[in-house]
């Protein structure tokens, strides 16, 4: 898990909102962090349920070009994932 989070710390995130990420509702998190964490999480695991509501809850925390920037972002990371587990390339692996 240390791998996974080093960026994370790097950037500031602390050993709390890490270990919060598991408890979207913690109030650890802004509203705009929860409606990206959520984005993530639902690009990752059912995207069919990024609806209109949804998104109308996005473009309230973010601009029309902040939303492409972090789909981007989020598909990136996804599709790295998965390629690194079909390869079985393990975290930090060389």
């Amino acid at each position: 898990m240390n791998i996974r989070y080093a960026g994370a710390r790097e950037a500031g995130l602390t050993e709390e909102k890490i270990a919060a990420l598991d408890t979207l509702e913690s109030e650890m998190f802004t509203p705009r962090e929860r409606a990206a964490i959520r984005f993530a999480e639902l690009m990752a695991t059912d995207h069919l349920k990024i609806d209109d509501a949804f998104f109308a809850e996005l473009t309230r925390h973010f601009s029309d070009a902040e939303i492409v920037e972090l789909g981007v972002s989020v598909a990136l990371f996804i599709g790295l994932g998965r390629l690194n587990a079909v390869l079985g390339i393990e975290p930090g692996g060389a």
